[in-house]
């Protein structure tokens, strides 16, 4: 069995629902559900001229590789009614391993750890809630040394998830 810690993100309709959903549906895909953070809006990046965000992260224990696991994220990301808007662009749900243990992977479709969590707020602030300790095997850094690396502007907790 694997541990794996993945990030939740919506910004168009129903955000908290999105969210909620996603999470519903990952329980049907092998994926146990062992801690959860709280919800926190959060503005956009990248594209900065769309609506803020509603982010979460989960850990779950699974016996799924990281391909499969990645397949299965984008499965529910379709049947939430994931638009493809552009990199960046508006989402109704966006689902991201962030890590699966202390693996690494770069193979061009996947990259584990996430390639930009350790610069992104919007990750590391929910995942420090349920995953403080998590080493990066890349930085040698945890998850709550690098959230005090990052600016917390503009992030603001909303509810549990």
């Amino acid at each position: 069995m694997r541990i794996a810690a993945i990030g939740l993100g919506s910004n168009v309709g129903d955000r908290l629902g999105a969210l909620r959903r996603a999470l519903s549906l990952l329980k049907g895909k092998d994926a146990e559900i062992l801690k959860k953070s709280d919800v926190f809006e959060t503005p956009p990046v990248g594209l900065t001229e769309q609506p803020k965000f509603l982010n979460a992260c989960v850990l779950i224990k699974t016996s799924m590789g990281p391909q499969l696991l990645l397949a299965q994220l984008k499965e529910i990301e379709a049947a939430i009614g994931r638009q493809d808007r552009g990199r960046w662009g508006p989402r109704e749900i966006d689902l991201d391993i962030l890590y699966i243990d202390d693996l690494v992977i770069r193979d061009g479709e996947l990259e584990i750890p996430h390639p930009r969590m350790h610069e992104r707020a919007f990750v590391l602030v929910p995942l420090s809630q349920i995953s403080p300790q998590w080493r990066h095997p890349i930085l040698g850094k945890t998850v709550e040394e690098l959230t005090k690396e990052v600016s917390l502007s503009g992030i603001i907790r909303i509810i549990t998830l």
